[in-house]
């Protein structure tokens, strides 16, 4: 299917209902340091972008002066005004930040269509074409499993993205990586069974946390208790067939044919959900220009100040480093 361009963004209300009207989002500020918070007076700007028949929400911070565009991406369990904080880091402060509900999660919803893995890639691919298009650098920022993706689009887009900051890179295909996924280790025995299933049976849907080790998404209990609630993120219900396609889907491009941007991996040195090793023996065989970093007393989706402020000296040396800012 085509790439589509896209729609002239709009209000919230022309679509449907915006963060504005959702609560379970301001709890996890609570856990941010203060000045990387989003509160309803400094939170992004609402869009719609129209793509392939779907609404997909944006969130934006506009800089009109900005040398360069980053585009974050979440994973499975969260979604895009989740990441808004990592916008405010002074690392990032320069660039305009734009952050997607990828399909299924946040506001964009599917209606009746399948989505699968291949879906958010190629709904990225597409909105890095589009941002590009304004004539600014894209820079990937990818959290948690948006690690992943964002080595995927940056592998299928090419020149139009200028660098790849991950804070994972575990390939789920690995029986002890989806060990560590599943809610109970268990469960990952399971998950051969699901690349037989005929199409009919992959529809039923099912809450992420039910699936998904969702408790370890933070070190914060409080923190993972929200994402397991949220019914947007840990809370949400996905099908067999969108959990099979992510677990099954190889690189894009394998790590030594990778000869796309620079990329940064700045990983939590205490994530207790994909722990460094997977990640480091994926990013260690990437041809392209690499840099290292860890993220001090961090969990898995990092929230606590001293990584956040490994992240963002991280981020600064290696977007100055490759004069992108």
């Amino acid at each position: 299917m085509p790439s589509s361009a896209p729609s002239t963004p709009g209000a919230a209300a022309a679509v449907g209902p915006g963060y504005r009207d959702q609560r379970h989002w301001r709890h996890y500020q609570d856990f941010f340091p203060g000045a990387l918070r989003t509160t309803d007076g400094n939170a992004p700007v609402e869009q719609w972008w129209s793509w392939r028949g779907m609404s997909v929400h944006l969130d934006r911070l506009p800089r009109p002066d900005a040398p360069a565009t980053l585009i974050a991406l979440h994973g499975v369990g969260t979604y895009g005004r989740m990441l808004a904080p990592f916008g405010r880091l002074p690392g990032t402060s320069d660039l305009e930040f734009v952050a997607p509900d990828l399909p299924g999660f946040g506001l964009t919803d599917t209606g009746r269509r399948g989505v699968t893995y291949r879906t958010w890639v190629d709904c990225v691919v597409d909105l890095v074409a589009a941002e590009r298009a304004r004539g600014r650098p894209v820079v990937l920022l990818g959290i948690s499993a948006g690690g992943r993706l964002a080595y995927d689009v940056a592998a299928r887009a090419g020149d139009d993205v200028a660098a790849v900051i991950v804070t994972c890179l575990a390939d789920p295909r690995l029986a002890a990586v989806r060990r560590r996924l599943a809610t109970r280790p268990e469960l990952a025995h399971w998950a051969g069974v699901l690349s037989v299933l005929p199409p009919p049976l992959r529809a039923p849907r099912l809450p992420v946390h039910l699936l998904a080790n969702i408790a370890a998404v933070a070190n914060h209990a409080q923190f993972a208790n929200l994402v397991w609630n949220d019914p947007l993120g840990g809370g949400n219900w996905i099908s067999l067939g969108f959990l099979r396609s992510c677990l099954a889907a190889p690189p894009t491009a394998a790590p030594e044919d990778f000869g796309g941007p620079p990329l940064l991996l700045a990983h939590p040195d205490d994530d207790r959900w994909t722990p460094l090793r997977p990640s480091r023996e994926f990013f260690d065989r990437i041809a392209a220009p690499t840099r290292f970093a860890t993220l001090s007393g961090t969990g898995h989706f990092p929230v606590e100040e001293s990584g956040l402020a490994d992240l963002d000296r991280a981020v600064r040396d290696f977007l100055d480093e490759f004069a992108i800012q």
